[in-house]
């Protein structure tokens, strides 16, 4: 427990040392900054004794991806093992953080205000335009993170993002990263994470399309965790 207290600490350190380096290098080299998201992301596996497990394969032509949360490191993951410049749909108040919040702005992320309702406008706006520069968009459905026992209950964000631009869904399983690295107990340990990658789906208006990905996505990890006990 102890060991795992100090792991959290070095992972902190080490992560506000290179968030600034890689904010900095991002604005210098705009042009690679998922070249340089990407090699960032693979330090930290390395460093924080990362083994990655997948079944199925990431969509390289998907256009929105939906994940289950638990951890800061599910970012650092999909960084890591996917090879398209991700989009992330995140937060105002991470923008907001002083310095930190540019890893937002300088690849030019997509932040959203969740409690305000004129925010959608915005990011219906600004997911069209990343969608049309080719940029993958990643969301967490769930709308907060989660103790990665189960899912919670869907926001209709993802639905409205992905309908009204006619995507194709990828949905994943993300299994072990809290585990990994916990910021609410604070403690990081090395280990294995899963991601399970299920069929691609497009989104259609007036069809379940929604429902049944909530449905599959809830059951894919109920059976995963299930079959590590």
């Amino acid at each position: 427990m102890i060991f795992s207290k100090i792991r959290a600490v070095f992972t902190a350190t080490q992560f506000a040392i290179t968030v600034s380096i890689v904010i900095v290098l991002m604005y210098l080299f705009n042009s690679k900054n998922k070249v340089i998201r990407y090699y960032w992301a693979r330090m930290q596996l390395f460093l924080m004794g990362v083994k990655v497990e997948i079944k199925g394969s990431l969509d390289p032509n998907a256009d929105i991806l939906m994940i289950n949360h638990q951890s800061i490191l599910d970012i650092v993951l999909l960084e890591a093992m996917y090879n398209r410049d991700i989009a992330w749909i995140a937060k105002k108040e991470i923008a907001n953080i002083p310095w930190f919040g540019r890893i937002l702005h300088a690849p030019k992320m997509i932040v959203v205000e969740r409690e305000n309702k004129t925010s959608l406008v915005k990011l219906l706006r600004d997911t069209k335009d990343r969608f049309k520069k080719g940029r993958p968009i990643a969301i967490f459905p769930e709308g907060t993170r989660t103790d990665g026992r189960k899912l919670r209950k869907f926001k209709a964000g993802a639905k409205i993002i992905a309908e009204t631009s006619h995507m194709k869904v990828q949905p994943v399983i993300l299994i072990g990263t809290r585990n990994i690295f916990d910021s609410q107990n604070f403690s990081q340990k090395s280990g294995v994470v899963k991601i399970i990658c299920l069929p691609t789906v497009k989104a259609e208006k007036k069809t379940d399309w929604y429902e049944k990905v909530e449905e599959k996505m809830g059951q894919t990890l109920s059976k995963e965790l299930q079959n590590d006990i």
